[in-house]
């Protein structure tokens, strides 16, 4: 090898590496005011899901079918519960400790889910006898669709 070789052996790693850093940087997002935003909607969701839900049980006594009481918990609220959970706070923060476009993405849609599925178990519960929707479901569906609107534009700002 000449010494002339090595000058193009230098460039090509070099170019390699850029090729690298550009395919990584390409699917990264950067939150910046998003990022207050999104953590404070987590936190209402946790807030949530200890605040009652149906009578005096919350998010985690629905979610895993411990209800006190005579209340009669449908599918509904506990797919809430669930989709709520795992999107708005689980996702949420994997996503923001990872800052992938593609689980932006994700978030937009699941909390968007979340959303319709909130309003069913919002409904369900205001057309059942028995105890309507507790404050912690109102609670939880106004942070998810927070998270929705505030997912959907971070998704949407990456050029």
């Amino acid at each position: 090898m000449t010494e002339s070789d090595r000058p193009d052996e230098q460039l090509a790693e070099l170019r390699a590496e850029i090729d690298q850093v550009e395919r990584d940087m390409v699917g990264h997002i950067e939150p910046g005011r998003w990022v207050i935003v999104v953590a404070a909607g987590v936190f209402a969701l946790l807030v949530a899901a200890l605040l009652p839900w149906v009578g005096s049980n919350s998010a985690w006594q629905v979610l895993f079918g411990h209800v006190t009481g005579e209340h009669r918990i449908g599918p509904l609220p506990r797919l809430f519960a669930a989709s709520s959970l795992l999107v708005g706070v689980v996702l949420s923060a994997i996503t923001l400790f990872s800052r992938r476009w593609g689980l932006a993405w994700l978030c937009a849609f699941g909390s968007a889910f979340s959303v319709i599925h909130g309003v069913w178990a919002v409904w369900s519960r205001q057309t059942s006898e028995g105890a309507g929707p507790g404050a912690g479901m109102v609670l939880a569906l106004l942070a998810m669709i927070l998270l929705a609107v505030q997912w959907l534009g971070l998704a949407l700002s990456r050029p």
